[in-house]
């Protein structure tokens, strides 16, 4: 079972590079919980791949210092989209 854990985290955190997805969007692709690829990418991958942990921490702190920023988009979006109606 042990092993299944840390091949999820491997797996997590070179989908994160790949796409530069957020935690979010990587927790919808795999089934899990936000909460679940959280510790995986930061916790456990440190131990399996740290070259590959450092990577996926370089991403999460760019989708960090964004999200204020496609948080207002989507406020946005969205009331722009009820006043047409």
């Amino acid at each position: 079972m042990k092993g299944i854990v840390e091949e999820r985290a491997v797996e997590l955190g070179e989908y994160i590079i790949e796409n530069g997805a957020t935690v979010r969007s990587a927790a919808k692709k795999f089934g899990v919980s936000k909460s679940t690829v959280h510790k995986d990418v930061s916790e456990r991958l440190r131990g399996v791949d740290p070259g590959l942990y450092i990577e996926v921490k370089n991403i999460l702190e760019i989708n960090k210092a964004q999200r204020h920023i496609r948080g207002g988009m989507a406020t946005r979006k969205k009331y722009s989209r009820s006043k047409k109606s």
